[in-house]
């Protein structure tokens, strides 16, 4: 239970950067022939420049993002393992367009369809997988749009596992994609890293290279996806590291493979050149204290549970601000991550970013003389 009244209060961010120079003057985002993007920073999650970001689009074989993130839930959760054998179906080989070329009948281990998923695009693979995992991919489709409406993919309706079937309920969108790529590198770094940055797979003696041209030509580049059909265009997706700041760029119908190359690294390069990121404050670090009112102490420390990013034009500091809202106190018995308020972070008095505030420790209820001096205390201040 927390005490009625809340105080808000600025927090000073000068400790954190120190002064800094004038911020640099920010351009309008390159603006090129596709029907929709959206360039995202991966930390805070802020998107810098957008085109039609709502805009439902097919997604062609950028189904295979959340093929991938709903089997890597499944390894998660212990459900399948990565040297699993899954038996190919009639069903997945004979699955067109970009496929691994696995063959009826064969066991195929899950990393290596995996592999065969993420580098090579294949058909076959998303197919597999799904029957692996859902038992029928009808079933692992449920669990696609399950997952799309957890991460609040507002644009987002799968049909099927490889985004080969032209179908009007199968759509994404631009920022959608850039959500489910944000929580692909997020919640799962360590298959990110493992499969999506890799160059070439081959399987069976055919050798297939990735899609993702600008892994060949940019070295801040370590994945996402392409997809192509007559409808879509070409769309991609793709992230980059430089200097520990990582953005996502999405660019979605676009009239050819090397323009959807030219244009996503236009995004990346404008996002780089002219914004940075910060972490404002890691995870479980205090940012204040409040009363504990009855308590065996007579305070608890309140902070955030995850780390919290911002991105601001670069040299921008001066004109970045926090505010926290919090009671005045809680009464003990409090339980450890019991939320009692908010930070606010705001640039210019635009705010871009908030998070809820919790305590980070537990604190029992205190001693009969501290409860009775305690509630003396609050009688008087309800007066």
């Amino acid at each position: 239970m927390r005490s009625q009244r809340l105080v808000t209060f600025a927090v000073s961010l000068l400790a954190l950067f120190g002064t800094a120079a004038q911020a640099i003057p920010i351009p309008a985002p390159p603006q090129f022939d596709a029907k929709s993007y959206v360039l995202m920073d991966a930390d805070s999650g802020q998107v810098l420049a957008a085109s039609h970001p709502d805009l439902r689009s097919e997604p062609a074989s950028l189904t295979k993002l959340m093929t991938a993130y709903v089997v890597f839930h499944a390894l998660q959760d212990g459900v399948i393992h990565l040297n699993t054998p899954v038996t190919i179906s009639a069903k997945a080989w004979r699955m067109g367009g970009s496929r691994m070329f696995v063959n009826v009948g064969s066991q195929v281990s899950v990393n290596n369809l995996l592999q065969g998923l993420i580098v090579q695009s294949g058909n076959d693979a998303a197919v597999a997988l799904a029957e692996k995992v859902g038992g029928t991919e009808g079933t692992f489709v449920e669990l696609m749009n399950q997952y799309a409406r957890k991460l609040g993919l507002k644009n987002t309706h799968y049909v099927d596992a490889s985004g080969l079937t032209s179908n009007p309920a199968h759509y994404v969108s631009a920022l959608d994609l850039a959500i489910l790529s944000r929580a692909i590198i997020k919640e799962f770094p360590q298959y990110y890293h493992r499969y999506f940055a890799e160059k070439q797979f081959t399987w069976d003696d055919i050798t297939q290279m990735n899609r993702v041209s600008p892994l060949f030509t940019d070295p801040s580049v370590d994945g996402l996806k392409t997809g192509f059909t007559d409808k879509a265009g070409y769309c991609m997706v793709v992230s980059a590291l430089r200097n520990g700041m990582r953005l996502i760029a999405v660019v979605m119908g676009t009239p050819s493979e090397a323009a959807r190359a030219v244009d996503d690294e236009a995004l990346l390069n404008y996002g780089f050149n002219f914004y940075e990121t910060h972490k404002l404050y890691a995870a479980d670090s205090v940012l204040t204290k409040i009363n504990a009112w009855k308590g065996a102490d007579s305070s608890v420390p309140v902070g955030v549970l995850d780390d919290m990013y911002v991105t601001i034009p670069k040299g921008g500091y001066r004109r970045l601000s926090a505010a926290l809202q919090v009671p005045e106190g809680v009464i003990a018995p409090v339980k450890a991550h019991t939320e009692v308020g908010t930070v606010t972070a705001s640039y210019d008095g635009k705010v871009l970013a908030q998070a809820p505030l919790y305590t980070l420790k537990a604190v029992p209820e205190g001693n009969i003389f501290r409860r009775m001096i305690d509630s003396i205390r609050l009688w008087f201040a309800k007066k």
